[in-house]
């Protein structure tokens, strides 16, 4: 028995030795960027602007070791308001995050969710980006004054689809550029669709006359040739776009432009909201998501915590400011 005594403290040193590595969290999980089961929920469907920005988040994150294994799920529906619902009614959960933007704003007002933005935790915005105005290879609209011309002349006669829900870019953009053409906003056939992965169907089917979405969103269907790009909405050409004119400057006054973004749900702890903002603080800052967005013709918007919530609560008030001064 007295010969086991050394032997076990000897044991129980070892462990001591041992365990600390293994039991602690590490820096990583403390005040670092690994989230263990990280969730990224798309409020729309596949192929829409959401969802990339979502996939390529999640992507770059992994590729640059700042945490492994996010899971990317779509929940789509009313223009991204089921997601938004779903998002805040997880609460404290530190492990979710959804990627909306400028639609979800407009799908709160216009469908009088019961949940907004403002019950969420923002985290950060992440880009912003022009709309571009496309029709199908084999459309009969050329350029954006052919559009322009057909538009006035019957303008319930062309439909024109958005991948966002009355209130989001997708409709504003071409609201006020019906507005521009001296179209009455009232008069235009809009058509919405659940995300620009829904809308390109009935693009390239001639279902719609024209269609409205995020220039990364359809970048490699202009580029197969598949969508022919008329205009852009922003205020310069696109880099990836040299040969679609800005509505601008085609004698269009518009100057539209979306933006993109992560929320998490309400209650997080202090030390959670800071994790997810580390992290998406070190994708932003990492080659492979700087890389991202000029594949995607997207622009560096990054804003966080309280600035990205006062951001947040400024594009409300435009939206319904808009809404109205379109007599919508």
């Amino acid at each position: 028995m007295r010969l086991r005594t050394p032997l076990a403290l000897l044991g129980a040193a070892v462990l001591v030795l041992v365990a600390p590595p293994l039991l602690t969290t590490g820096s990583d999980s403390d005040t670092g960027t690994q989230i263990p089961g990280l969730r990224f929920m798309v409020p729309n469907t596949p192929g829409g602007g959401y969802d990339i920005t979502a996939r390529t988040a999640a992507k770059n994150a992994e590729d640059a070791d700042l945490t492994h294994s996010i899971e990317v799920f779509n929940l789509p529906g009313a223009g991204g308001t089921v997601g938004l619902t779903r998002l805040v009614g997880e609460h404290g959960n530190g492990k979710l995050a959804m990627s909306m933007g400028l639609g979800v704003v407009g799908a709160a007002r216009s469908n009088h969710a019961p949940k907004t933005l403002a019950d969420t935790t923002p985290i950060a915005r992440l880009t912003e980006e022009q709309d571009v105005v496309v029709v199908a290879k084999d459309s009969p609209y050329k350029t954006i004054d052919d559009l322009i011309k057909a538009w006035k002349a019957d303008p319930g006669k062309i439909p024109v689809g958005g991948g966002s829900s009355p209130g989001g870019p997708d409709h504003l953009a071409p609201m006020l550029m019906a507005r521009a053409a001296g179209i009455a906003p009232k008069e235009v056939n809009y058509i919405p669709f659940d995300g620009g992965g829904e809308l390109l169907a009935s693009i390239l089917g001639n279902k719609v006359g024209f269609g409205v979405s995020g220039v990364g969103e359809y970048l490699d269907q202009i580029k197969a040739g598949e969508l022919r790009v008329l205009a852009v909405t922003g205020p310069e050409r696109v880099d990836e776009l040299k040969d679609a004119p800005t509505l601008k400057e085609s004698g269009y006054d518009v100057n539209f432009t979306n933006w993109r973004g992560i929320v998490a749900p309400p209650g997080l702890s202090a030390a959670e909201r800071e994790k997810l903002t580390r992290l998406l603080e070190e994708l932003h800052d990492s080659p492979e998501w700087q890389k991202s967005l000029e594949q995607n013709g997207w622009e560096d918007a990054f804003l966080t915590g309280e600035e990205f919530g006062d951001f947040l609560d400024a594009q409300d008030k435009r939206v319904v400011s808009v809404l109205k001064e379109l007599g919508l």
